[in-house]
């Protein structure tokens, strides 16, 4: 276990430092709608997708590996990557109506918990 949380933490902090240096490329102008995000989450659910396929079809043993590259680097690079994965697993084993609802809490339910994260900071703070 102990082994196993290394590898996670070296490869969320190769991920987090990933997406902090594309957050800073300056070829993305100051705009209202956030672009570079956009851009990391695509990227992160991208590379997510690789991993989990590449490693299910040439049945890549090597745990400590996919938890490096899965939860640490993606999950430090961008969460967003692990819901789709999930989403589309979800779908790949024909739990639409699973999938469905699971897009819709994750949204509805992160966008409410950012509104009261705020919200108690203002009162609290």
């Amino acid at each position: 276990m102990i082994a196993q949380c290394f590898y996670v933490a070296l490869g969320g902090a190769t991920g987090a430092v990933c997406r902090f240096l594309m957050g800073t490329i300056p070829c993305f102008p100051k705009m209202s709608f956030p672009l570079p995000t956009l851009l990391i989450n695509l990227i992160g659910a991208f590379a997510i997708g690789l991993i989990a396929q590449f490693a299910a079809q040439k049945g890549l043993q090597n745990e400590n590996l996919i938890l490096f590259l899965k939860v640490g680097v993606c999950g430090g690079f961008t969460t967003f990557s692990t819901f789709s994965l999930e989403t589309i697993t979800l779908f790949s084993n024909e739990k639409t109506a699973l999938a469905l609802l699971y897009i819709a809490l994750s949204i509805l339910l992160c966008l409410l918990g950012v509104l009261l994260g705020q919200y108690a900071a203002q009162k609290f703070a």
